[in-house]
């Protein structure tokens, strides 16, 4: 239970780093803490609910292709790694003219930060962790992140910003690798 624990942290922990990362460019500009709340809420539900969609076509997918569908999802994570390294290289200008924290601007935010929990709903079937169990870490470390990178956000500024996608991206990828290997291995 603790290795399987480890393992949903690990993947909570690198989305968590995106969500960090979307916050404290946010919160530079300094929030009130019902926008915190607001953001934190809206950060987590995009989280989860693109992970629910996710593990849906993972699910549909695996039935599809029996056995080796861990390895397609774990690829998955690997892949989604890899483009979050190649995407935190990448300047995004029209993201920093919307408001990220109400209306539509928050709507593209969460909507954004929570593409990769998409790629990772596709793999999070397979980890050994039940869906709820994995779904409430998730959640509760996005919420964290959010408000860790809000309230921090006026004080690490854009350096934290700037890297945190290419770190979340970096656990990703070598997380991806350690569950193929541990799934080849039958160790978890």
């Amino acid at each position: 239970m603790i290795a399987a624990f480890l393992k949903v942290s690990v993947v909570a922990l690198a989305l968590a780093l995106d969500v960090f990362a979307v916050s404290v460019g946010v919160g530079v500009r300094g929030v009130p803490r019902a926008v915190k709340i607001r953001i934190g809420i809206a950060f987590a539900c995009a989280e989860i609910v693109m992970n629910l969609v996710g593990a849906a076509l993972g699910l549909a997918v695996g039935k599809a292709v029996g056995g080796v569908a861990g390895y397609i999802g774990f690829s998955a994570l690997t892949m989604l790694g890899a483009y979050m390294i190649w995407e935190s290289r990448e300047e995004s200008s029209e993201a920093s003219k919307l408001d990220l924290s109400q209306g539509w601007g928050l709507f593209v935010a969460s909507l954004s930060i929570s593409l990769d929990s998409l790629g990772i709903g596709f793999s999070i079937l397979y980890i050994g962790v039940p869906l709820p169990i994995s779904l409430g870490v998730i959640g509760v470390v996005s919420v964290l992140s959010t408000t860790l990178g809000l309230s921090l956000g006026r004080r690490i500024g854009a350096a934290a910003e700037a890297n945190a996608g290419l770190i979340g991206g970096v656990v990703l990828v070598l997380t991806g690798f350690a569950f193929t290997i541990l799934k080849a291995l039958n160790l978890g």
